[in-house]
């Protein structure tokens, strides 16, 4: 396989007009693809019509806490823009949510008498939170921390680590270097006729008045898929939209969050996330190598393949 690291621009920093061809070559080697038939992938970031969302083995977006620092665990979504019904809050009896970012974390208890939540789902919630405050659960489970999928949309939470995006003719790669999770979004403006229920689901966009549109369905309703740091579940109804646009300066990523599920929430929810353009090398994380529990805080087991590949 082609190194990564080589295709670093000597010195040489990377612009707006050079990042989405970038990223093109850079996914064409890693799936070992002729360069010609990948020549088409650049072209496309001529259209004003589509934003550069790209990255490079040597540029990537970080994810930002509220305060603008370099998201750590414990950051959440953010509030959607004023009129918006907003994301699961903390628990008004228990201490405002902090991330590591701050020295002085808190534990993420999610407010189960939110009226959003339908009555098993703000149980679940109640019972998660029990856990936490009874010392049965140390530490309060991240799906990304335990080497489980972050699922749609709550991967885009994933702290600490950068997160890559690849721009082609048909298809939008969204690589996160923890584990290297891949999510992918076909241009299409149609859903297949049967979606089989997977963690991320089936994404499909278009890009619209410079932001990328993405509809995501056939989300499955696993115990462990969660849609946010308190444990907000889901059912196999989940039904996502996502706007992602560069600010005017290019410096950063945003996105806005729709999350519609009947059987789980009263209403649809809103969130925002942001994540900052930086010059960031790409660099190996492998999550089960780094997944023993220190301090006894009873987490979730790892996933383990019950059989092999090939």
């Amino acid at each position: 396989m082609t190194s990564l690291f080589a295709m670093r621009s000597a010195g040489r920093p990377l612009t707006r007009n050079t990042t989405l061809k970038r990223s093109s070559e850079w996914i064409c080697l890693l799936a070992g693809t002729a360069m010609a038939a990948c020549a088409a992938g650049a072209a496309t970031a001529d259209s004003a019509k589509i934003p550069d969302l790209s990255s490079s083995s040597s540029q990537a977006w970080t994810p930002l806490a509220r305060d603008g620092r370099i998201a750590r665990y414990g950051t959440g979504w953010f509030d959607p823009p004023a009129g918006l019904r907003g994301p699961i809050k903390q628990h008004p009896d228990h201490p405002p949510l902090r991330g590591n970012e701050t020295g002085r974390p808190t534990p993420a208890l999610g407010n189960d008498k939110d009226p959003i939540l339908k009555p098993w789902a703000a149980e679940r919630m109640r019972v998660s939170n029990e856990e936490l405050l009874s010392g049965k659960t140390g530490i309060p489970f991240l799906p990304q921390s335990r080497c489980w999928p972050g699922g749609t949309p709550g991967q885009l939470l994933w702290t600490t680590e950068p997160l890559y995006i690849v721009q082609m003719p048909k298809i939008v790669y969204m690589i996160w270097q923890r584990d290297q999770w891949v999510r992918r979004i076909f241009l299409t403006d149609r859903h297949s006729e049967y979606v089989k229920p997977s963690w991320y689901g089936e994404s499909i966009g278009q890009y619209e008045n410079g932001e990328l549109v993405v509809d995501t369905i056939g989300l499955a309703a696993h115990p462990l898929s969660v849609l946010d740091m308190f444990r907000t579940p889901h059912t196999e109804k989940l039904h996502v939209v996502e706007r992602f646009k560069v600010t005017a300066d290019d410096k950063f990523l945003e996105a806005l969050v729709k999350i519609e599920d009947e059987d789980t929430l009263n209403e649809p929810m809103y969130a925002t996330k942001r994540w900052k353009r930086e010059a960031y090398d790409w660099q190996e994380t492998i999550c089960a190598e780094n997944s023993t529990d220190y301090f006894s805080a009873n987490f979730v087991p790892i996933p383990r393949a019950e059989r092999r590949d090939f």
